[in-house]
C-alpha cells in the first residue's frame, strides 16, 4: 500500500503528561539554542485529554521545573491539598490512622487535587504555543524499523475500513511518520510499546510487569458536604483479603469529588469484579452519606503500571525511549505517577536534544537512562522498591504496616540492604474457578450504585459499529473453550465496560463499549486477549477525569 510519508526530528506517541512534557521541553531547548527542531505528538483520542484518567492528587515538582510560572498562566490546578486522611474500612466502620503514624513520604502537603485530563489539555496549549505539531485522532498502530532494527517511526491507522476488513468509500490509508527519534508515551499496555519491547527484548530479566485497574467516578455533591482540598485514602473493605488495592475520595473544584477504587491485578478469585467492588465501596456509611443528594457526572477506568523498580524494562532502544506509564514509573507508596511521568519526558527530551545537537540519530539514548537513575525519579523508585512486593506477598494490611515501618526507618537514615522480588507476573495470580464460588451479585439502585452499561453513558464512548473489532483473540477455538471452563470467563467480570458477555458457552465481544483500559490484555490469566488501536478518535471522551 502506498502511504504518505511525513518526517520530523522527534515523534512522540501519546499526548499524556509524559509525552506533552517531553514535547514542551524539546521546544524550550530548541529556542534556547536557537535551533530548528520539528516535534510531532500523536494522540489516538479525538482530543487531548479524552482518554486521560487519574485520581488525581498531583505533586507539582515536575511542573515547577518544566513551567515555573504555571500558577500565573492559568493551569487548572487551583485546589491545594488541605487535609489528608487514611482510613481502614470494615463493612460499617471507618478507623482513621493518626496522622503522626503515617510515614512522611505519603504526606500530600504541597500537592494539588484536580483533573489530569484538564491539565493535559492545558499542557497541549503550552506545547502548541511553542511550535509543537499535535495531532489528536491519529492512533499509532505499528512501529517502523530499518534493516538494523532501529525504530524509525510509526504508521497511523487506516480510516474507513468496515467490520469485514473492506475499504469503504471514505477509506484513507494511514500515514508513515518518520523521525530521528521516537518517544513512546502510550501508557500501560501500549501496542507500539509492546512491539518494541518484543523486538529489542526490553523486558528480559524483569518479566511482564505488575498492573492494576483504577475505576473512577466524579460526583457533584451538596455544597454543605464539600470539604475543598480533602484527600481520603482507604484500605480494607470491600476488597478485604480478596485482592490488594484501596479506595480514594478527593474533594476539589465546584463541589466535585472523585471517588474510586484501585484493584491490584494478581488476585486469585476469577469471580471478582473490580467494577462491582467499586460500587460496593460507595455503600459504606461514611461514603454513602457524602454522596447522598449528589449527582454522578462522569465514569471511567484505566489500567496502571505499578511494579516499580523491579518491573522497569530497559527504557532505551535504537531510535527511541519509553516514557511514563509505558515504562512504569509509578510510586506505589505515594499512589502517584504523574510527576514521575512528566520528569521522565523532560529527561528524555534533554537526551534527544543533546543527541541531535551532536548529529546523532536512531541510536540508543544512554544519557536518558543514566539521567533517570540519577534523578529524583530514580531515588523515589529505589526508596520504595519493596512496597509493591510487600503488598503482593503479605496483603494490604500487613504489607502496608511493613512498608510503613521501612519508610520510617528510611526517614531516620536507615536503608534496607535488600530488594524484594515480585512473586511473579500479576496475571499469574488468578486461579481456576473450581476453587471458588460466584460472589454475590450487585443489585444497583441507580441512585448510589449502577451497572456497567448504564455507567458507559457518562464516558461518552464513540466507536463506529462497522469498524473492525480492535479486541483480538490470541488462542484457538479449542483453547478458548477450555479457558472459559477453567476460569469461568473472568473477562466478563474484570472488564469495567461490559465488553465481554457469556452466551451459550462462548464469549461475545461488544468492542463498541470499550473504555481502552486494556485490562483484558493485562489481566487475562492465559494472555488470550489482545487490545489493538481502533480507528483514530474512537473510544471514551472523558470530561474532567
Amino acid at each position: 500500500m502506498n502511504r504518505d510519508i511525513i518526517e520530523y526530528d522527534v515523534l512522540i506517541v501519546g499526548a499524556g503528561a509524559a509525552g506533552l512534557s517531553a514535547a514542551i521541553r524539546l521546544r524550550q531547548l530548541a529556542q534556547q539554542q536557537g535551533r530548528e527542531l520539528s516535534v510531532c505528538v500523536l494522540e489516538k483520542a479525538a482530543q487531548v485529554g479524552a482518554h486521560v484518567l487519574s485520581g488525581a492528587v498531583i505533586d507539582p515538582v515536575a511542573l515547577d521545573e518544566l513551567l515555573p510560572d504555571w500558577r500565573s498562566q492559568g493551569a487548572p490546578l487551583t485546589m491545594p491539598v488541605k487535609t489528608d486522611e487514611f482510613l481502614w474500612l470494615t463493612r460499617n466502620q471507618a478507623l482513621k490512622a493518626p496522622h503522626f503514624s503515617l510515614p512522611p513520604q505519603v504526606d500530600n502537603k504541597g500537592c494539588y487535587v484536580g483533573s489530569l485530563g484538564e491539565l493535559c489539555r492545558w499542557l497541549a496549549e503550552q506545547a502548541e504555543a511553542l511550535g509543537v505539531e499535535l495531532y489528536p485522532g491519529f492512533g499509532a498502530v505499528a512501529a517502523c524499523f530499518d534493516e538494523q532494527g532501529r525504530l524509525t517511526g510509526v504508521i497511523t491507522g487506516d480510516m474507513g475500513v468496515n467490520r469485514a476488513g473492506e475499504q469503504t468509500d471514505r477509506f484513507t490509508p494511514g500515514i508513515e511518520i518518520r523521525a530521528r527519534y521516537t518517544l513512546l508515551a502510550e501508557g500501560a499496555g501500549g501496542s507500539v510499546t509492546r512491539e518494541v519491547e518484543a523486538r529489542h527484548g526490553l523486558r528480559a530479566g524483569v518479566g511482564e510487569g505488575q498492573f492494576g485497574l483504577g475505576v473512577k467516578e466524579v460526583w457533584r455533591i451538596p455544597h454543605a458536604k464539600h470539604r475543598p482540598g480533602t484527600v481520603t485514602h482507604t484500605l480494607g473493605w470491600p476488597l478485604g483479603r480478596a485482592a490488594g488495592g484501596g479506595g480514594f475520595v478527593y474533594h476539589y473544584g465546584e463541589d466535585l469529588i472523585a471517588v474510586g477504587l484501585v484493584t491490584h491485578f494478581g488476585y486469585s478469585d476469577p469471580y471478582l469484579s473490580p467494577f462491582e467492588e467499586m460500587q460496593r465501596l460507595k455503600t459504606h456509611p461514611r461514603i454513602a452519606a457524602l454522596l447522598e443528594g449528589g449527582e454522578r457526572i462522569a465514569y471511567g477506568a484505566r489500567s496502571i503500571s505499578e511494579g516499580g523498580l523491579q518491573s522497569l524494562p530497559r527504557t532505551v532502544f535504537p531510535g527511541g525511549a519509553l516514557l511514563g506509564c509505558a515504562a512504569g514509573f509509578m510510586n506505589v507508596l505515594r499512589l502517584k505517577g504523574i510527576h514521575t511521568a512528566m520528569k521522565s519526558g523532560m529527561l528524555a527530551a534533554e537526551a534527544v536534544a543533546t543527541a541531535l545537537a551532536e548529529g546523532r540519530q536512531h541510536d540508543e539514548l544512554g544519557d536518558y537512562a543514566e539521567a533517570l537513575s540519577a534523578s529524583w525519579v530514580g531515588r523515589e523508585l529505589r526508596e520504595t522498591r519493596n512496597v509493591k512486593p510487600l503488598l503482593s506477598r503479605c496483603g494490604s494490611a500487613l504489607g502496608s504496616m511493613l512498608s510503613g515501618a521501612e519508610m520510617w526507618l528510611l526517614a531516620m537514615g536507615v536503608r534496607m540492604p535488600w530488594t524484594l522480588t515480585h512473586p511473579g507476573s500479576s496475571r499469574q495470580g488468578m486461579k481456576p474457578a473450581k476453587g471458588f464460588s460466584p460472589r454475590p451479585a450487585l443489585r444497583p439502585d441507580n441512585v448510589l450504585t449502577f451497572d456497567r452499561i448504564g455507567s458507559l453513558m457518562l464516558s461518552n464512548i464513540s466507536h463506529d459499529h462497522d469498524q473492525p473489532t480492535h479486541l483480538k483473540r490470541r488462542n484457538t477455538p479449542q483453547e478458548e473453550a477450555a479457558r472459559i471452563v477453567r476460569f469461568a470467563a473472568p473477562e466478563t467480570r474484570y472488564c469495567p465496560a461490559g465488553v465481554y458477555e457469556l452466551e451459550a458457552g462462548s464469549v461475545r465481544i461488544d468492542a463498541q463499549n470499550c473504555l481502552h483500559c486494556k485490562a483484558c490484555e493485562l489481566n487475562d490469566p492465559e494472555y488470550s486477549l489482545l487490545w489493538t488501536p481502533p480507528e483514530g478518535g474512537s473510544g471514551p471522551q472523558y470530561l474532567g477525569m
